[in-house]
């Protein structure tokens, strides 16, 4: 037995072989601390649903795990070529991690194109499996190589594992007389058993998927299977895999609870669908499909059991238009989309503003400007979500940090709409919407009471005695307006996107009015309460790195990686955008150095510096991709160095 021994594909990204055994007549075992594993392929290769089962499994074992599903924007991309490649990464521990990691130790590759796009972020030492089936001339070409990288040296680098993953699915699928073409499409499920044979993955729950997926093709499901269980067989009986890993369960890293492996889309629907039976109000999305919000959509539209109102309208504004009217009739009520449908729903956001009802805003930011890069991730909506309006339109802004955190960020993206009547945009993105980590589902006393009164009678005596309703008539703490339901009676009034007299509700073109109610519905998004921010600083640095959003997980991944070497750095992270916690400028004035990375050109930057003059420098990227660990601690150590 050894102790402590890394192998260099293990060490190139900081895994370590933990425990060496071998039982008797069977293969060595490595226990390792971490692993990440890439399966890149066509986007017709599967890779998406084999990241997705392997991960499902890695879940259910009990490991801690981030996912980074990559995959190009044109819906049959075409075969073999470099944009058309299709990946999922998975980075799985026995410890707590924040990222799916920077590099993979494992990188399975379906065909050339799929070994040329991802082979540079691959270390020396790492192990590649290969297709080899798919190494033909034609197939090369396409994609630049003049000779095959599995014979001319290039590859001498790296662990090589040539497998010819098509022939051995064909030959397993015989006996299902498929033709070779339908034989061939099970491929990845034999990749899959031979990646669950490596890594000790349990094989129960993928064996159940299948066979609800293709219940009713029960041939096609058999198949799969079998194909599944050919790939685990030949990992244990080939020579070429003399070694296989164990990676234990991460007991430590969570708290005591019942968990689950959750995407960002899928928690944030679930934390919708909360909110409204913690406000006792139907929930209603009006949205119209667009990359890469429409698994929101999708999921909403399966729980009519819970009161869930879904309306797939025929355009952006027709969506929102539909959820303000929700809204207007006393719904919990949401709209889905991604930047550019925000910039269509602009008017009826300032709509909402100006008449003061609740409406959650989802937008799960992708790569712009226009079409952009519609499943590649950005940040770089949070100017729009601030200021896209014509007129002073102030509306309150909550991001989540991580695939889970989307739960609770929709629980208060809920709050503060039904709190304060306004408008909340929640600023997710691809990352995070694509992404899964595990969660803790919580107990139902753990969700806040999010019910509301809406108005039920008269609220205001005129001068004569007589008792009025008036519209926005405001709480004396919130500076919400009443919220009346249509047809109560004695509750009529004047509702659109003119002007209104303060309190009456009635149109009005003064001046003085106008002023003032422009400065109280400012007011109102001022007044809002939230959570101080919260400084994770043990020992006095003079470095600060602020974050928002998904640059949460990478973040904290460098800062633990800069105090390991032994650097003094403070972190903050930011879930409220506007408006910004109370204390925030005094958490700013503190420090020396502020660093903000971010995925876009630098807009927290901005606002951090026009509201509070402190010097604060921003590290970017838009390359579509989350900011990697290493490459974070690299830039914060040069800011204290700085």
């Amino acid at each position: 037995m050894t102790s402590q021994v890394s192998s260099p594909a293990e060490q190139a990204d900081g895994a370590v072989v933990t425990e060496q055994r071998k039982p008797a007549g069977t293969k060595d075992v490595q226990r390792l601390n971490r692993v990440i594993i890439r399966f890149a392929g066509d986007s017709g290769d599967g890779m998406q649903l084999t990241g997705d089962r392997f991960t499902s499994e890695t879940a259910s074992f009990g490991n801690d795990l981030s996912t980074l599903p990559n995959f190009p924007a044109e819906i049959r991309a075409p075969a073999g070529t470099l944009p058309g490649v299709s990946s999922f990464q998975l980075h799985f521990a026995d410890h707590d991690i924040l990222t799916p990691g920077d590099a993979p130790n494992v990188l399975v590759a379906m065909n050339p194109a799929a070994l040329k796009a991802n082979l540079g972020d691959v270390p020396r030492g790492a192990e590649i499996i290969v297709n080899t089936d798919e190494f033909t001339k034609r197939a090369m070409q396409k994609v630049g190589y003049a000779a095959s990288p599995l014979e001319d040296g290039s590859l001498d680098g790296y662990n090589v594992h040539p497998v010819p993953l098509t022939t051995l699915t064909v030959e397993a699928l015989k006996e299902f007389g498929l033709s070779r073409k339908e034989a061939e499409r099970s491929k990845n499920m034999f990749a899959l058993g031979l990646l669950s044979w490596m890594y000790h993955r349990p094989t129960e729950g993928t064996e159940a998927f299948l066979k609800s997926k293709f219940a009713r093709k029960p041939e096609i499901a058999e198949a799969n299977i079998a194909a599944y269980r050919a790939g685990w067989n030949f990992g244990e009986t080939t020579e070429d895999f003399a070694v296989s890993y164990e990676v234990a369960p991460a007991t430590k890293a969570f708290p005591v609870g019942t968990y689950r492996n959750i995407s960002g889309n899928l928690a944030l629907a679930y934390g919708l669908i909360a909110a409204s039976r913690q406000a006792d109000l139907p929930l209603f999305l009006g949205s119209y499909p667009i990359t890469p919000a429409s698994d929101i959509l999708h999921e909403l539209s399966k729980h009519k059991n819970f009161g869930v109102r879904t309306f797939q309208a025929e355009d952006e504004i027709a969506g929102i238009g539909a959820a303000l009217g929700a809204a207007f009739g006393g719904s919990l009520a949401v709209t889905t989309t991604s930047g550019p449908g925000v910039a269509l729903k602009s008017e009826t956001i300032g709509l909402a503003v100006s008449m003061e009802l609740p409406l959650i805003v989802v937008d799960i930011q992708r790569g712009g400007p226009s079409t952009g890069l519609p499943t590649k991730t950005e940040q770089a909506d949070l100017l729009q979500a601030m200021y896209g309006r014509n007129g002073e339109a102030p509306v309150p802004v909550v991001a989540p940090r991580t695939p889970a955190d989307c739960f609770e960020a929709a629980m208060e993206a809920a709050r503060i709409a039904l709190t304060y009547r306004t408008p909340v945009f929640l600023l997710s993105d691809g990352y995070l919407a694509n992404g899964s980590e595990p969660w803790r589902i919580p107990d139902l006393e753990e969700l806040p009471d999010l019910r509301v009164r809406f108005a039920q009678g008269p609220n205001h005596t005129l001068d004569d005695g007589t008792e009025v309703f008036w519209p926005f008539k405001r709480d004396p703490r919130t500076l919400a307006r009443p919220w009346a339901i249509p047809g109560t009676p004695g509750l009529e009034h004047r509702i659109g996107g003119i002007e209104k007299q303060d309190g009456t509700g009635n149109i009005s073109y003064d001046p003085a009015n106008h002023d003032f109610m422009v400065r109280t519905r400012q007011a109102k998004i001022d007044g809002i309460d939230v959570p101080d921010i919260e400084v994770d600083d043990p020992d006095g640095a003079r470095t600060l790195v602020l974050g928002w959003g998904s640059t949460y997980g990478p973040i904290t991944a460098a800062v633990r990686r800069l105090r390991t070497d032994g650097e003094s750095i403070a972190q903050a992270h930011l879930r409220h955008l506007n408006p910004f916690p109370a204390n925030l400028g005094t958490v700013l004035r503190r420090y020396g150095r502020v660093v903000v990375p971010e995925m876009n050109l630098g807009q927290l930057t901005t606002l951090v510096r026009a509201e509070y003059l402190v010097d604060a420098r921003p590290y970017t990227q838009v390359n579509g991709m989350p900011f990697k660990a290493e490459q974070l601690a690299t830039a914060l150590k040069e800011a204290i160095d700085g």
